[in-house]
């Protein structure tokens, strides 16, 4: 059976270009690494829900949207190797020039 990490963010509406361009790369060092999939989403009818949802999930604020994303793959033990490359990967070690918050 695949494993799946899945991802929800929070991202304002003025770095959606940012952050599609920083997505790209990241699919393209997750999927040579051995991902078998890498999939990312932007809300565009997601409510605030009154007990949860992603945006409750993310504390989304009126100028954020919010971003579903998901890699796939073979099993938990591949996950681990492509994991740990992709960390150790050059092209996604700028955490200052991300366009969103990452501690939401």
């Amino acid at each position: 059976m695949p494993y799946v990490d899945g991802f929800v963010l929070a991202v304002p509406k003025a770095n959606i270009e940012a952050y599609k361009a920083m997505a790209r790369t990241a699919g393209d060092v997750w999927m040579e690494h051995g991902a078998l999939s890498y999939v990312e989403t932007i809300g565009d009818d997601v409510p605030y829900g009154e007990l949860t949802s992603f945006p409750r999930a993310v504390q989304a604020t009126d100028d954020e949207v919010v971003v579903f994303s998901w890699v796939t793959y073979a099993d938990r033990a591949t996950r681990d190797a492509v994991m740990a490359k992709v960390m150790a990967d050059e092209r996604l070690k700028s955490p200052d020039q991300m366009p969103f918050d990452g501690k939401r």
